[in-house]
């Protein structure tokens, strides 16, 4: 599967991506701007996740809230989201509305600071506030979030702090910081314009240079703290968490080579061998043979500055203690990094990596933003191309090299949550009551 690319930039440095597709009468218009949290400076944290929300506030020509509006009543579909390294902003709408999409980007990025008002900034800053306190703070495990990066990462580097920011932080940001913070991040040499779908390409062009061309460049951003990191912690890290919840649950990290990289794809591989689908060690042992575990999952963050992160992510079952829990999975790891993975094992790994990205890059947003990553990470958005045989080249070789340099004790990072007293018995009285009606 080769998906084509044409690629060009504009003088005032935007990074254009487009890909023609006519299977369908839609488009996927996809922008990444080159900022996230790790962006962020001490004392000013939250600003890329609050961007993510004032950018949907109006510009020059397009009223509060009116972006979201226009794109809904065209048929289309919108949204953004943030990362550490990252903040991007995607809509699919139908063919015909493709030059609308364009001039709502171009408006925002060329034309936001005269809208940006103290009002609401206030108003944004708020909805944040209670975005931290539904997803994190009143949410069960919701902290782990900012816990694990904060366990994984030393103070001072741009990936310690928390993703969406601090109250504190939050309730100093001024309107002069966030223009400021806007000036410096959100121009168009930082930024990854990606339009997949039914379009004319000349067409297109005319219309990218009509609306985008005109924004002048910036003055360049500053550069991160340095992110660079041992290859492993050099002990076991831990954190216990006792919470109001009702179920052990324990993240279980692993400094890992950074995404993109020779080494990363290995670890993919690994990440996928411990916990992708039901097929996976960790799903098999701990929920289905010795069943003192209700989920097991493994993934990447996929971090491509100074090191990636590898979690491995268990949810206890009522009758398991939290110190049996981290024991079990402890004892998984243990025996993965004793006597490592067989050539079968990688081969299913690698079709469900495989199977899972082909199917992904059937969606023209899905692969909007994909193109947008690769150009923005690597400035070589062909890479979505090569992934399939990067996954297909890995042996088992490769993947037991990766578990013997990184699996081991000395590369360990564990955020334990355990429920308080009155949740585990709650937890208790519950499975006794379902036992009673089986």
């Amino acid at each position: 599967m080769q998906i084509p690319i044409d690629t060009y930039r504009l003088p005032n440095g935007l990074f254009v991506t487009l890909s023609e597709d006519h299977t369908a009468p839609i488009v996927a218009v996809n922008l990444w701007y080159h900022v996230g949290s790790a962006n962020e400076r001490a004392g000013r944290t939250g600003f890329a996740h609050l961007f993510e929300h004032m950018l949907f506030q109006g510009s020059e020509d397009v009223g509060s809230n009116e972006h979201f509006e226009i794109i809904q009543r065209a048929g289309g579909q919108l949204n953004g989201s943030t990362w550490l390294e990252r903040t991007n902003y995607f809509e699919t709408v139908p063919s015909h509305q493709l030059e609308v999409v364009l001039w709502l980007e171009a408006n925002r990025m060329g034309k936001l600071l005269p809208a940006m008002t103290q009002q609401k900034l206030d108003t944004q800053r708020d909805v944040v506030k209670n975005e931290r306190r539904w997803s994190m703070d009143n949410q069960p495990y919701g902290t782990w979030w900012e816990k694990l990066p904060a366990l994984c990462f030393p103070p001072g580097h741009p990936f310690h702090h928390s993703l969406i920011g601090s109250m504190e932080d939050l309730d100093a940001a001024s309107l002069d910081d966030v223009r400021s913070f806007f000036e410096i991040f959100y121009r168009p040499e930082n930024a990854v314009l990606t339009v997949t779908g039914d379009f004319e390409p000349g067409q297109v062009r005319r219309w990218i240079e009509k609306h985008f061309a005109p924004i002048p460049r910036g003055q360049g951003k500053p550069p991160m703290p340095d992110p660079a990191m041992p290859d492993v912690f050099g002990s076991w890290k831990r954190e216990v968490v006792v919470d109001n919840v009702m179920l052990p649950r324990l993240f279980l990290a692993f400094l890992s080579p950074v995404y993109g990289s020779d080494q990363f794809y290995p670890a993919g591989v690994c990440a996928a061998i411990l916990g992708m689908k039901k097929g996976s060690r960790l799903y098999k042992t701990l929920v289905r043979e010795r069943q003192v575990a209700a989920e097991a999952i493994a993934f990447t963050y996929n971090l491509t500055e100074g090191s990636d992160v590898l979690v491995v992510d268990v949810t206890g079952r009522p009758d398991v203690s939290s110190e049996q829990l981290e024991q079990e999975v402890a004892r998984e790891v243990d025996d993965l990094f004793a006597n490592g993975v067989t050539d079968d094992e990688v081969a299913r790994a690698v079709t469900l990596i495989q199977a899972e990205y082909i199917t992904a890059l059937q969606s023209a947003s899905e692969r909007a933003d994909r193109l947008s990553m690769f150009a923005t990470y690597f400035g070589e958005p062909s890479l979505i191309n090569t992934q399939v045989d990067r996954y297909a080249a890995v042996t088992a070789t490769e993947v037991n090299g990766f578990i013997r340099e990184r699996l081991g004790e000395n590369n360990r990072a564990s955020l334990l949550y355990v429920p308080s007293e009155a949740k585990a018995r709650e937890a208790r009285t519950s499975k006794e009551m379902f036992e009673v009606r089986e």
